[in-house]
């Protein structure tokens, strides 16, 4: 496993409270491509801000928001979000059996981190140190929704993998691809004028990148609309 030099910890941008969350979701036409109300996602953002939630993050289900209708919705100094042309499969990238989220169409991530100290670790080697230290890895969808609402998490040599994502293929092994999201070099197939978009694309399961790190959480918490309760 690679060694990490000490480096200055960079501080992220912290998120908004959860309403605000919910008004920009609804300004990019989330709740639509969700099938949602309105009304609902205010609801939701509003019952679910007990203690403990403070810096989470709305997300939501995957299957009702998938990566290809998510990513065009991402900005970056003008420039559209977008999915690599090689990725056409993108939807298929599911959460980890141990991740699932359950049927909710709603949940929250709380304890968000972009991973830098892990940039040049293989995703093979970040899975289990994360679990090892009691995080979970954020699942694409989930990165989406993070750089949807603070765009400025993407940086230049600090982006990062959703390995909580994996592709399963038809005999049961899981593709050797990971998800990641970072910024167009506006190279090859990308094109000159998607230079510094925000980019879905995918790495290898055993290759090391110095610009991108692991994201991960604390946990996902599944509130009660009801009763503010976890499910």
């Amino acid at each position: 496993m690679p060694e990490t030099a000490p480096a200055p910890v960079p501080v992220l941008p912290v998120l908004p409270d959860l309403s605000a969350q919910a008004e920009r979701l609804i300004g990019l036409g989330v709740h639509e491509i969700a099938g949602l109300t309105e009304a609902a996602l205010r609801a939701f953002a509003r019952t679910a801000g007990v203690p403990g939630t403070e810096g989470a993050l709305l997300a939501v289900h995957p299957d009702r928001a998938p990566a290809s209708a998510l990513a065009p919705l991402l900005r970056r100094g003008g420039k559209a979000g977008f999915v690599v042309t090689d990725m056409t499969d993108v939807d298929h990238f599911a959460p980890l059996e141990a991740l699932a989220p359950p049927g909710a169409p709603l949940h929250l991530v709380t304890g968000l981190d972009r991973g830098d100290g892990m940039a040049g670790w293989t995703p093979q080697e970040a899975l289990p140190a994360l679990t090892g230290r009691g995080r979970t890895p954020l699942l694409l969808t989930e990165g989406i929704h993070w750089v949807l609402q603070r765009p400025e998490i993407l940086e230049r040599n600090r982006c990062f993998m959703t390995i909580g994502s994996r592709l399963r293929k038809a005999n049961g092994a899981l593709d050797a691809r990971t998800p990641a999201i970072w910024i167009s070099n506006g190279t090859g197939r990308d094109g000159r004028e998607r230079r510094d978009a925000p980019k879905v694309g995918w790495c290898w399961w055993g290759n090391r990148h110095t610009w991108l790190g692991f994201a991960s959480a604390t946990g996902r918490r599944f509130p009660d609309p009801r009763g503010g309760r976890e499910g």
